[in-house]
């Protein structure tokens, strides 16, 4: 039996995105909930606050979104599906990639793109290709629970992407 197919969802930004942060692929909890990084133990939106400037943990999920395109970051994903069992990116096969350097070509404010995890930093500045070099470009220790290097670790390297918003 094969692995079953994951989707990711639709880009969350607009023409005044200044800092893109792309994952790889939503885990099952993010799948089953329909939203970004939905898994309680996952670390994103308390690493994103200092960012954003706002507490995002506490805030509805849409009130989330707003907050972030309201500081500049936008939201997407390196693969547009695969096939994985569970949520790790090491179970990922048979991907197809997001067509990352037609959505940047979007977005002319854009500064710096942000790779959530190693796996997501290996396919996107591949899909990305020569246009990386337009964007600096900002490799962050994974958000999810399964990286298990504590937030407070992981909180230095995020905070290098307010420096472009």
């Amino acid at each position: 039996m094969s692995d079953p197919v994951k989707r990711s969802f639709p880009p969350v930004v607009d023409s005044a995105t200044r800092v893109l942060v792309l994952g790889s692929l939503p885990g099952e909890r993010s799948l089953a909930e329909q939203r970004y990084y939905a898994h309680p133990q996952n670390q994103f939106w308390r690493l994103m606050s200092p960012v954003a400037g706002a507490d995002l943990v506490p805030l509805g999920y849409e009130t989330r979104l707003e907050t972030l395109r309201a500081a500049g970051i936008g939201l997407w994903d390196v693969v547009a599906h695969a096939r994985r069992t569970g949520s790790s990116d090491a179970a990922i096969r048979d991907l197809a990639a997001n067509d990352l350097a037609a959505l940047v070509t979007t977005l002319p404010q854009l500064r710096a793109i942000g790779f959530n995890g190693a796996t997501a930093l290996r396919h996107g500045k591949a899909q990305l290709g020569a246009l990386a070099s337009t964007y600096a470009i900002v490799p962050l220790p994974s958000s999810s629970p399964l990286h298990t290097v504590g937030a407070a670790a992981k909180q230095q390297a995020w905070l290098a992407l307010a420096d472009h918003l």
